[in-house]
């Protein structure tokens, strides 16, 4: 029995504003898959970059090193190719160039052929002012569902 591997960047959606959404594939290694269907892997401080070939890779993407691997294993932080159809780099990377946007990945999965998946986010940065009220936000839900939850009583 396969459990589930859904790998999030929390951080993300507090540090940027989502405007788009894709789904890519990913190249990896043998020993990379591995270790991702073990769920060990990170996209805390990770983005995507395009390369001078018009190219999308993801940057500082951890997936640690497979226990059983021996010498071929894969590097923890290398850059990983990221699989969309030519139209939809063209749109990103016309997005990035003109706009200053950013691309962050928001979770990384394995789908049912057992393929892994990165959802993907064109985003915009939050400024300081805009994270507080995303706080605010959450720290008043926290207390209305705490009053509901008391008022049921």
């Amino acid at each position: 029995m396969q459990k589930r591997i859904n790998i999030q960047n929390k951080r993300a959606r507090f540090d940027f504003e989502i405007l788009d959404k894709y789904t890519a594939g990913i190249v990896l290694a043998g020993t990379e898959i591995k270790s991702l269907r073990l769920g060990k892997a990170s996209l805390s401080q990770s983005f995507c970059e395009f390369n001078d070939r018009s190219e999308l890779f993801v940057i500082n993407m951890q997936i640690d090193e497979y226990r059983h691997g021996g010498h071929f294993n894969h590097k923890p932080k290398a850059e990983r190719k990221l699989l969309l159809q030519k139209r939809e780099l063209k749109k990103l990377q016309k997005e990035v160039t003109t706009s200053g946007l950013t691309i962050v990945p928001l979770n990384l999965y394995i789908n049912d052929k057992g393929l892994a998946k990165l959802n993907i986010a064109l985003a915009r940065g939050k400024k300081q002012y805009d994270k507080r009220e995303t706080i605010k936000e959450r720290e008043s839900k926290r207390n209305l569902d705490r009053v509901k939850k008391d008022f049921n009583r």
